[in-house]
C-alpha cells in the first residue's frame, strides 16, 4: 500500500489532481472496512473535490468536502505518516467556500513530513506513478499495464530491471514522455513474444 500511497501523493503534489486518485483506487478498492480503507476512500474524495472546485463545480466539490471529511474524521493526525490533519481543515475551508480554490492553492499533501516530488519516488512507488501518468497522458494503457506488472515482479525478486527504469523514467523525464514510452511498448511487445514462443513450445 505504501507503494501506491507515495505515488498518488507526489502525481497530486505535481497538479495531477483527477490523476492522483487512480494510484489509490485499486489498493481502496481491495481494503475491507478498516483504517486503510477510510485512508483511501477520504484521500480520493480530497483530490476530487480539489478538481471539481478547480473547475468551478461548486456543488460538486462542496459534496465531496462533506463525504470526505466523514471518512477522514477519527483518523490520527498523521495516520500512514500522511498529513490528515491538514486535509481535513483544508476540506472543511473548501466545503464553507469553494471559491477560495481561485484565491489560495490547495495545500499539499506530505508523507512523513515530506511534500513528495515526482523525482522524489523510489523505484515502487515510481512504477505506480508512471503507469498512472501514462494512461492519463493518453498512451496505451496495456502497455503500461503490462509493463508495470513485469516491473513488479522484478522488484519482487529485488531487482529493478528495464521496464521498472522505463516506468520511473517516464516519471522524471517530462520532455522524453513519448521516447520512453515507445521504448516501454518495444521492450513490452519482445517479452510478450518470448513468452508466445515459449508457450508455443508446449502446444
Amino acid at each position: 500500500m505504501d507503494a501506491a500511497l507515495r505515488a498518488g501523493i507526489a502525481v497530486y503534489n505535481a497538479g495531477h489532481y483527477h490523476a492522483a486518485h487512480d494510484a489509490w483506487e485499486e489498493e481502496w478498492l481491495e481494503r475491507g472496512d478498516g483504517d486503510d480503507e477510510r485512508l483511501l476512500h477520504g484521500l480520493i474524495q480530497f483530490t476530487a473535490a480539489v478538481h471539481h472546485a478547480r473547475a468551478r463545480n461548486w456543488a460538486g466539490a462542496v459534496g465531496l468536502c462533506e463525504s470526505a471529511g466523514e471518512y477522514l474524521a477519527g483518523l490520527p493526525a498523521d495516520y500512514r505518516a500522511v498529513n490528515v490533519a491538514t486535509v481535513r481543515w483544508y476540506l472543511d475551508a473548501l466545503g464553507s467556500d469553494p471559491e477560495r480554490i481561485e484565491r489560495a492553492a490547495s495545500p499539499r499533501l506530505t508523507y512523513d513530513g515530506d511534500a513528495l516530488r515526482l523525482g522524489d519516488l523510489d523505484a515502487p512507488a515510481g512504477v505506480e506513478a508512471g503507469v498512472v501518468l501514462g494512461e492519463h497522458a493518453g498512451y496505451d494503457e496495456d502497455v503500461f499495464e503490462d509493463g508495470a506488472r513485469y516491473a513488479r515482479e522484478g522488484l519482487a525478486d529485488g531487482e529493478l530491471n528495464e521496464f521498472g527504469v522505463l516506468l520511473c523514467d517516464f516519471v522524471t523525464e517530462t520532455e522524453q514522455r513519448a521516447l520512453v514510452a515507445t521504448r516501454l511498448r518495444q521492450h513490452v511487445q519482445r517479452r510478450q513474444r518470448r513468452e508466445n514462443d515459449v508457450a508455443g513450445l508446449f502446444d
